[in-house]
């Protein structure tokens, strides 16, 4: 298959990031990859056309390293998906709720589950990715260790389901954005879009405010904003943020313009269609 075909995403077949491939994009082929770092490069040196990148989930919140891969890339987000998270136990055959002692599964995936683990009293141990924890146990054949990862998961590498939906809350869901090489910005006039940026501003007394007020002003809605330390003297804070809204449209452009007087830096990482999801929520 042609690399233009590919969809690159961090782990092995039968995670999560594998699984929103699939429902987002069914006509490409899915490319795992060791790290996030990794799927970000695919793209990047033409290994594969897009990249499928989790951002944040509503049980786990945010995903560690994304938003410091984000600003450093070249590639820009042209998409966002949104994927239901339905976690299970899985063990080897022969294993039991009683037998376990050790569980593995993402960061995220431990952090979705914590009334599972408190209950079983196993041990947590933080693994790659949910499917490489699957793979592992059943390469471990041992009764002890299990894994929380996907039902496919547990198809894939041969490991029974002890329980489902373990998630603490049903409804759990992540979020992704898609990578591209490319700039695909939708047209204005084709719908709601939303915007992401990384920026950072003047150390000075209420620089924040006073760059974010263009955004009130003119009626822009920010979905998201979040910030960073990126120096060692702990004074230099880089910002994260989302908002409605096209660069095409005035009271946005109005807003970017009031905004980069108070910056030092500003990048655009994308401006893509807004989510069916979100208005069906």
């Amino acid at each position: 298959m042609s690399p233009r075909d590919r969809i690159a995403y961090q782990g092995v077949p039968g995670a999560y990031s594998n699984l929103a491939c699939t429902s987002a994009y069914p006509e490409m082929e899915p490319f795992g990859h060791d790290t996030f770092a990794g799927a970000f490069s695919a793209v990047e040196t033409g290994e594969a056309e897009l990249a499928m990148i989790p951002i944040e989930n509503t049980l786990g919140g945010r995903v560690a390293d994304i938003h410091h891969l984000l600003p450093e890339s070249s590639l820009s987000i042209v998409a966002e998906h949104f994927q239901p998270i339905r976690h299970s136990l899985l063990a080897p055959a022969g294993a039991t709720l009683e037998t376990l002692k050790t569980v593995a599964s993402h960061e995220q995936g431990l952090a979705q589950c914590r009334d599972l683990i408190r209950e079983l009293g196993v041990e947590p141990m933080d693994f790659g990715d949910t499917a490489g924890a699957a793979k592992e146990a059943a390469e471990r054949n041992d009764p002890t260790f299990g894994a929380i990862a996907s039902e496919l998961a547990a198809e894939i590498y041969g490991l029974e389901v002890l329980r489902r939906r373990i998630e603490d809350k049903l409804g759990n869901t992540t979020r992704f954005v898609i990578m591209s090489r490319r700039a695909i910005e939708p047209d204005p006039r084709d719908g709601p879009a939303l915007t992401s940026i990384v920026f950072q501003v003047r150390s000075v007394p209420g620089a924040l405010y006073k760059s974010l007020g263009g955004f009130a002003t003119n009626g822009v809605n920010i979905t998201k904003l979040e910030s960073y330390i990126i120096d060692s003297s702990f004074t230099v804070a880089q910002f994260y943020a989302e908002f409605e809204g096209h660069p095409a449209d005035v009271a946005v452009a109005n807003a970017l313009e009031e905004l980069q007087f108070f910056c030092t830096t500003l990048k655009r990482l994308g401006t893509y269609p807004k989510a069916t999801y979100r208005e069906d929520r």
